[in-house]
């Protein structure tokens, strides 16, 4: 059969033979580790499954168009994709593995299946082991059996190098690390104090009492606070914001990489900003003791927390101190002698100020605001990067003070902005999904707690609250906690006004943190605008053009940066966890799914029990009761459960943790464990991945301390090339080469020199293997160690490109 033949029979079999044009659904391609995919469409409720021989070579978040199957194998609506319309990954992160003549990069991304195959001239400065970044130059074709192909654009580091870790997972999603030059010379331009001229026409506040206060280590600081009670005995409270609008002009080189990055990520090693640091540690940081440009929001509140008259204000400010939240809980919360009389002036200003605190949390509860008080944990790391240590990072009336009053002023300007009806960018939280709360209910009320939904308005928030009060201080609360946090909607921005769940707020926005968050910089132009009297019909449909599209890459850039916050948490959790494979812990039953539990230690880190592993029944998944069910012991273990583990396992490649359980006192803390055995697909491949990654990082390492990788030994004859694994057999890369057009390896030709070569070779190693002459075996990793001469010419080409 002809090649032409062979691909169009291929195409027909993937594709149908039907050449006539349907009604195919558009939508985004959501790729999954064990093959098969979603399509998300936008407006439909459920994604359409992929089975994985109609990917057809789509990659993670490609544009797709969409055919219907007329059957379906399980739940949901079955697809195969037609078209690629848009290709939603040009670059991608991997590990580089060097060859003599070509190389690959093996994808940090788990939802990139396949390696990207690196022709030589295209590898750069790289070499094996280094982390790259790697523009996709062809997506390869599924029906030919090519392979994807890029080129190496950017060395990120070597795999074994500090902060190389964390470097990769910010390049992996994308997010702008370095600022243009144009940008740093905008920044560079601005002055380092303010002038008279930019106090013009400000309302003069510099003799009002105000503090910062914010955690020890902070140094970009936005947000300052006053209280004052008059003889009514009313609250007098101001809450004073950085005026960046003032440096950070629309459309600016500030501005559009500002607006590019949406907010500033918080990463456990280092910090993102959204501005460049001269401007958000330099003249927008209201430093103490320094005349500083604000947007005041100046709220008069009654004794029962209701903002009864309030002014939006540009001022400027003169911060009187620079508290930190652990030296306010020690004046408020522990009385400390030493600390209250070092702020004996403020102190009164303090007890003031968590009176009205408490005041305004008690109100937001009345109205049925929903609490989430998880506790959370920071990381400690080395000079190297390294984890040392996990500790608690628990709130006190010090945070929850400030939390409060941000609340009440990001509250009000929503409310006040919203009458003046402007255009206007507001922070949303959507009603609950009616399927996950009827989910919730069912779950709850098995445990014995009851949640009241209504038809035509879903549940209310008190009710949930309700829920949350009803729970606290039971063997339940850890588990209904999340269970009802996982219910909830994703907050998000918009441009129309319906109220935060949540908050139980009908108006709300984020006005408080303009140098962190791009919604912020946004409002405060709108509002200087209107403080300005410019607000015109023609600026009016400006904003109307561009702040939908403004909300929406603000909530994108938003949930970017949270998902990097939490790989990069997973990564030192599972190195952390490293050093103590072994150790027993306590913990509580976090997640149950068909495949085992999920445990997680009260120092954050969480793991999973494989049920395969747990050794004294067979257990099954009970899907309705989220627990898992011993055959023949009855034995359950349900979420909030409380279980002891020991560490089997983890993984900073796979940023994972395995668990056992212990199932007695004195069982042996030796045991045996195969991360290979039993467990699901998915794994099977990350762990596969980063046993490849893994060796890499060896091999980089060896050749760093320049060990060849080799010892004398009689056991392993030594191979000229290096031994790869291809199409489940191991084939040595000196005898195959890649052919450039399908991407598979073919035999390399036999010069007429070469010839017979292979037989004189068999007898002589015959004759060697007797005599007692030097040979050499692969130290550690044997199969895929490069060789001497591989090793030396990469040592030489690295040489040679610096």
């Amino acid at each position: 059969m002809s090649k032409g033949k062979k691909l169009k029979r291929v195409e027909e079999s993937s594709f149908g033979t039907s050449k006539k044009h349907k009604n195919y659904i558009v939508g985004q391609f959501v790729a999954n580790p064990r093959g098969f995919g979603f399509v998300e469409v936008e407006g439909m409720d459920e994604d359409i499954f992929i089975p994985e021989e109609y990917v057809h070579g789509a990659f993670h978040s490609d544009t797709v168009e969409v055919e219907i199957l007329p059957e379906s194998t399980g739940k949901r609506q079955e697809g195969r994709i037609r078209n690629i319309l848009v290709r939603g990954m040009e670059e991608l992160v991997g590990t580089y593995q060097g060859e003599k003549n070509f190389g690959f990069v093996i994808p940090d991304n788990s939802k990139v299946l396949q390696d990207i195959f690196i022709p030589i001239e295209h590898h750069g400065s790289a070499v094996t082991g280094d982390k790259v970044v790697v523009t996709i130059t062809d997506y390869g074709n599924q029906a030919l059996h090519r392979k994807p192909e890029g080129k190496v654009k950017e060395v990120i580091g070597n795999i074994n190098d500090p902060g190389v870790d964390i470097l990769s997972i910010v390049k992996n999603y994308d997010i702008p690390y370095e600022f243009p030059e144009k940008v740093i010379n905008q920044a560079n331009r601005c002055p380092d104090q303010i002038s008279e001229a930019d106090m013009y026409g400000r309302e003069d506040l510099r003799d009002v009492m105000m503090v910062t206060i914010d955690g020890e280590d902070a140094k970009d600081l936005d947000d300052a606070v006053s209280l004052t009670i008059d003889d009514k005995g009313l609250y007098h409270l101001g809450v004073h914001i950085a005026d960046v609008t003032n440096y950070v002009q629309e459309s600016s080189a500030l501005d559009r990489e500002a607006l590019k990055r949406g907010t500033s990520v918080y990463l456990v090693d280092r910090v993102i900003p959204m501005l460049p640091h001269r401007l958000s540690n330099g003249i927008c940081s209201l430093n103490h003791g320094e005349d500083r440009l604000a947007l005041s929001c100046l709220m008069t509140i009654d004794k029962s927390g209701k903002v009864i008259d309030h002014d939006i204000v540009e001022s400027v400010i003169n911060v009187n101190e620079r508290m930190s939240y652990t030296s306010v809980a020690k004046i408020l919360e522990d009385k400390d002698e030493e600390e209250t009389l070092k702020y004996k002036e403020l102190v009164p200003m303090f007890e003031e100020m968590a009176e009205l605190s408490s005041i305004l949390r008690k109100k937001r509860e009345s109205k049925g605001a929903i609490d989430f008080d998880f506790p959370e944990t920071k990381i400690i790391l080395d000079e190297e990067g390294n984890p040392i240590d996990i500790v608690p990072h628990e709130r006190n009336t010090a945070t929850k003070l400030i939390e409060d009053f941000m609340l009440a002023a990001n509250q009000t300007v929503a409310e006040h902005f919203f009458y003046l009806q402007s255009p206007f960018v507001y922070r949303i939280h959507e009603q609950p999904d009616p399927e996950k709360i009827s989910s919730l209910a069912a779950f709850v009320n098995n445990l014995g707690y009851h949640i009241r939904t209504r038809k035509d308005e879903g549940v209310r928030p008190k009710e949930l609250q309700k829920l949350l009060k009803g729970i606290e201080g039971t063997k339940e609360e850890a588990v209904i906690s999340r269970m009802t946090l996982r219910s909830m909607m994703q907050a998000k921005y918009s441009t129309e006004c319906t109220g935060h769940f949540g908050l139980a707020f009908d108006y709300y926005c984020h006005f408080t943190s303009p140098i962190r968050r791009y919604p912020d910089l946004q409002i405060h132009r709108i509002i200087k605008d209107h403080l300005r009297g410019r607000m015109t019909a023609a600026k009016s449909s400006h904003y109307e053009a561009i702040l939908d599209e403004v909300a929406k890459h603000s909530s994108e850039t938003e949930r970017r940066a949270e998902e990097a916050e939490r790989e990069t948490d997973k990564l030192k959790k599972a190195q952390y966890m490293e050093n103590h494979i072994g150790e027993r812990f306590e913990g509580i039953v976090s997640g149950v799914t068909a495949w085992g539990l999920f445990v997680e230690l009260e120092n954050s880190c969480e793991g999973m029990v494989r049920a395969a592993a747990m050794s004294d029944d067979f257990y099954v998944y009970d899907e309705g009761n989220m627990k898992l069910v011993g055959e023949r012991t009855h034995k359950e273990y349900t979420l909030g459960q409380r279980v002891v583990i020991k560490v089997a396992g983890a993984d900073r490649l796979t940023k994972s943790i395995d668990f056992k359980l212990v199932l007695s006192e004195d069982e042996d803390d030796e045991f045996d464990y195969d991360g290979f055995e039993d467990i699901p697909k998915a794994k099977k491949v990350a762990l596969d991945r980063a046993r490849k990654v893994r060796k890499l990082g060896e091999i980089a390492q060896e050749e760093r301390n320049g060990d060849d990788g080799y010892e004398e030994s009689d056991d392993i004859q030594a191979t000229e090339g290096r031994l790869v694994e291809y199409n489940g057999k191991l084939i040595d890369l000196s005898e195959y080469e890649p052919d450039t057009l399908t991407g598979e390896f073919r035999k390399k030709r036999k010069s007429g020199s070469d010839k017979g070569k292979g037989r004189k070779n068999v007898s002589s190693n015959k004759e060697k293997s007797k005599s007692s002459r030097k040979v050499y075996k692969v130290h550690k990793y044997k199969k895929s160690a490069t060789s001497k001469a591989a090793r030396s010419s990469q040592q030489k080409g690295r040489k040679k490109k610096r």
